[in-house]
């Protein structure tokens, strides 16, 4: 069982940085596609930026060239470094562990940002 523990949301001024951190349990973590995704009020749940155990990233059209998505598989951590932040990118931001199939998909509980203009 993997257990996923976010933290590093807060509220920052827009233009502000911000830096989250997501730390994983268990030995699978370096081999794993790791993601961050967020949720805003009354919105689904989007991509934000993923990183796979290779090191190879992606990033959502809306955030690319201010968040940047890295891994520390010595510390079993993702880190997410979000820069220029916008009120549009308030919202609630998952951690997601992806290991192969569904069985080995897992979520952490969620950090609140919030961007005030």
């Amino acid at each position: 069982q993997v257990q996923l523990v976010e933290s590093g949301g807060g509220l920052v001024q827009a233009g502000g940085s911000l830096r989250l951190s997501c730390a994983a349990s268990g030995s699978i973590f370096s081999s794993s596609y790791m993601g961050w995704y967020r949720q805003a009020p009354g919105k689904q749940r989007e991509l934000v930026a993923y990183i796979y155990s290779d090191g190879r990233t992606n990033y959502a059209e809306s955030v690319k060239g201010r968040f940047t998505i890295s891994r520390d598989n010595a510390k079993n951590t993702v880190y997410l470094q979000m820069n220029s932040l916008k009120p549009e990118d308030t919202a609630v931001y998952y951690c997601n562990l992806f290991y192969g199939s569904i069985e080995y998909d897992y979520w952490g509980q969620g950090t609140q940002v919030t961007v005030s203009s």
